[in-house]
């Protein structure tokens, strides 16, 4: 494990450090074998083997998408006009959105305010 594998805090100038009782100098002084050791070290926090990242699988855009926006499938749907079935099916894999449903999505994705406006229903 590199140093550029670790997760990283940046502090901005003038912004307040992260909460916690982290040692940052420790953490910065500390070498690669050094992070490699630390994170062994920890029973909480083992790093995954090589064969347990394998089994691993990606959560799909279209999940991450939703639940980056907070919503549940079900209010996904009827904002954005989809079917619920078809949802499910981009989220567990079963199915691709083909390139009108990519489209729709990449523009959620980039103004999902702006499509829940435009896909609103009509109140008068």
């Amino acid at each position: 494990m590199k140093k550029t594998d670790i997760t990283r805090v940046i502090m901005k100038p003038g912004k307040a450090s992260p909460r916690g009782n982290t040692d940052w100098a420790r953490l910065d002084a500390l070498s690669n074998e050094e992070i490699v050791a630390e994170a062994l070290s920890d029973p909480d926090a083992k790093p995954l083997t090589p064969e347990q990242l394998a089994r691993m699988r990606r959560v799909s855009r279209v999940k991450a998408l939703r639940q980056r926006l907070g919503m549940t499938q079900e209010a996904f749907a009827l904002a954005f006009h989809l079917p619920i079935t078809t949802l499910r099916d981009w989220e567990q894999r079963r199915s691709k959105p083909d390139a009108p449903a990519r489209a729709l999505l990449l523009a959620i994705e980039r103004d999902p305010d702006a499509m829940k406006r435009l896909l609103a229903e009509p109140t008068a």
